[in-house]
């Protein structure tokens, strides 16, 4: 049957806003104990709610914690290590009250650390158990009245008998705590402001005494050195990620000596936004296996440790999450590809054998629906190169006019120290199957292309990641894949910022999205959270001594520059980019009567995770385009407000 010609954003889709949320569950923190692999589901459509699952030896799944709790940290705000496993004992953060509670099998969770003297002011992350069981050592994150918060790490007794304890304290952040196999050292990393994780991190090792840390000494890292995910190996080795070459890559300190294990032009590190990563865990024969990104897309190594030898895992996959093993020869891991929606798997090295434990695409969708991405290296300003994803519409049901061009969709991502994924993403697929292109940039400052790249950020948030975000569009338009009249850009937090920039010191979007983004950089400065409340003094200039730069970076203070309509999506309960940053940009629009939309969600905050509120934004905002750039919407959907119009 041959396809129905329509206009470019016309197309009836199966990929409704619905699917979006109902198969909208996402994976993380795959950890493997005693026989059993656990990981955590966040679920749209029970309100957000993270999930401890259980898979047993035979692939049986069963939620491990009852419904009532939801399993995330919220130190860093970010949160990420929220859980940790000891045999066949579950400790994990609850979302609601921030205490840490003990969960033993056939029994009711009880919480092990004392009641908060204000409401969610003491947060644990990225915990560990000592090998006798008796001790848990995480990061505490200890909110005060008229303070910063205080970051460090704790001890406590695992059964909940005693108080924490601080055993390290002093900087300003602190991660990964690592206790040896043995039970007799710890490994930790810190860093102080205005570092960044990404920027420069101190990788540190003490003896445990008595659950006391003494005769501390700095193995690496500096300011100007990342350091991620110090592990031990079961022989007593203590191995890292560091950046010393210019990429992450991995080390091992032997004979107080640093020892490359697996150096390659490409990235085994990612930034650290969240606790609680792994991106490398050890198999018995001295291997170890090891996720690296390349060129955009990631991989499986298997390490040699005796003749360094590097073998690539034949997978189906090209995203990885966690990687985890059962210390034998089976890797578990969450992962995807751009026609494979995340799933959990395992995968056994010894016959490349992948066997899929939970998927979170449970409805098939055709590949006549589906666009595949295609990695595009573009000229930028400066004489350079930068890197993005594009999707051409697809939808084999119709085809577009011989002589229209489809509407484009630029994607600026969040971080902005972050990058996108080539993962099948539902998100993505709603526009393309309704025929709207999208690209989605990799601008400098972006992760996954080294530490040179990452650093053309440098100073320049706001104008690289802006100019990168406009050549790819004018770059896809001169190819003659899109319509230069008809070119969005969207994007969330960071990518919001990037948008608003974009909309307001240039003129070559048509329109443009931003979810919960930065429009005022200044007040940005003085009203966030502690994790990125020196982040900006690295991407603009140290604050108030950059005052005027702030200012006029800002696309708040230039909004009669705006010259064409933007809608706007904010929670209200954000507490990384707070509700003001919005509605300070509303009241200039209003007092320019500049065509706007604002939709705002009282429950969420900084980025939603509500199946209602997943779905009401992406409707909202197909139907906010399809006023502006003149399509006839094929779904059904309320209409928003567009003041101004």
């Amino acid at each position: 049957m041959s396809p129905t010609t329509a206009a470019y954003g016309s197309w009836k889709s199966p990929i409704t806003s619905a699917l979006l949320t109902s198969s909208g569950i996402g994976f993380s923190e795959v950890q493997f104990s005693d026989g059993q692999v656990y990981w955590l589901e966040s679920r749209p459509d029970e309100a957000g709610r993270v999930a401890i699952v259980r898979c047993s030896a035979d692939g049986k799944t069963s939620d491990a914690v009852p419904q009532t709790f939801s399993t995330r940290s919220r130190a860093h705000e970010y949160g990420g290590g929220a859980y940790f496993v000891h045999k066949d004992t579950i400790f994990f953060s609850n979302f609601k009250d921030q205490r840490l509670y003990r969960q033993e099998p056939n029994r009711e969770p009880v919480a092990i650390t004392p009641e908060p003297p204000r409401p969610a002011s003491l947060r644990y992350a990225d915990g560990r158990v000592t090998p006798d069981g008796k001790t848990i050592t995480c990061v505490r994150e200890r909110h005060e009245e008229g303070r910063e918060a205080i970051n460090e790490i704790v001890s406590m007794p695992a059964d909940g008998s005693g108080s924490p304890r601080i055993i390290l304290e002093g900087y300003d952040f602190y991660s990964f705590p690592r206790i040896s196999p043995d039970g007799k050292r710890l490994a930790w990393t810190c860093w102080r402001h205005p570092q960044m994780p990404w920027d420069g991190t101190e990788l540190w090792v003490g003896e445990l005494e008595e659950g006391w840390v003494a005769s501390a000494h700095n193995v690496a890292g500096s300011a100007n050195e990342s350091i991620f995910q110090p592990e031990w190996s079961p022989d007593g080795t203590l191995y890292f990620i560091s950046d010393r070459t210019g990429w992450w890559n991995l080390y091992a300190e032997r004979s107080n000596t640093i020892v490359p294990i697996f150096e390659i032009e490409a990235e085994i590190g990612v930034p650290q936004w969240l606790f609680g990563y792994s991106r490398y865990t050890f198999l018995s024969n001295d291997r170890v296996a090891c996720i690296y990104d390349k060129d955009g897309l990631e991989y499986l190594g298997l390490v040699d440790l005796r003749s360094k030898k590097v073998d690539t895992l034949a997978t189906p996959y090209t995203v990885f999450g966690c990687v985890t093993s059962d210390g034998k020869s089976t890797l578990f891991f969450g992962a995807a590809a751009g026609s494979r929606a995340a799933e959990v798997a395992a995968l056994d090295v010894r016959n490349n054998n992948v066997r899929v434990l939970k998927r979170s695409l449970n409805v098939e969708i055709d590949a006549g629906y589906l666009s595949q991405p295609e990695p595009i290296e573009f000229p930028t300003s400066g004489g350079l190169k930068s890197y993005a994803l594009f999707y051409p519409p697809k939808n084999k049901d119709f085809a577009g006019p011989a002589t229209e061009r489809p509407p484009l969709l630029v994607i600026s991502h969040g971080g902005p120290t972050s990058a996108t994924t080539s993962a099948l993403r539902l998100s993505v697929q709603y526009w393309t199957s309704r025929g709207i292109a999208i690209v989605d940039v990799n601008y400098g400052g972006s992760t996954g292309y080294g530490r040179a790249y990452r650093e053309r950020l440098k100073a320049q948030w706001g104008i690289v990641d802006v100019e990168d975000c406009i050549n790819a569009a004018q770059y896809l338009e001169k190819r003659g894949e899109v319509d230069g009249k008809r070119m969005a850009i969207r994007g969330g937090s960071a990518g919001g910022y990037t948008t608003l920039c974009g909309l307001v010191f240039h003129d070559v979007f048509a329109a443009g999205a931003s979810y919960y983004g930065v429009a005022d950089l200044e007040t940005l400065a003085r009203d966030t959270h502690k994790f990125e409340s020196r982040y900006e003094d690295g991407m603009v200039g140290p604050y108030p001594a950059s005052a005027k730069l702030y200012r006029e970076r800002s696309p708040v203070h230039f909004a009669d520059r705006l010259s064409c309509p933007v809608i706007l999506f904010q929670g209200l309960e954000d507490k990384v980019v707070p509700p003001s940053q919005a509605e300070t940009m509303i009241a200039a629009l209003r007092a320019k009567r500049l065509p706007f939309a604002y939709v705002a969600f009282p429950t969420e905050g900084h980025g939603f995770r509500e199946a209602v509120n997943i779905q009401r934004s992406i409707e909202a905002e197909l139907y906010f385009y399809s006023r502006i750039f003149g399509f006839t919407l094929s779904d059904s959907i309320p209409p928003v407000i567009i003041e101004n119009l």
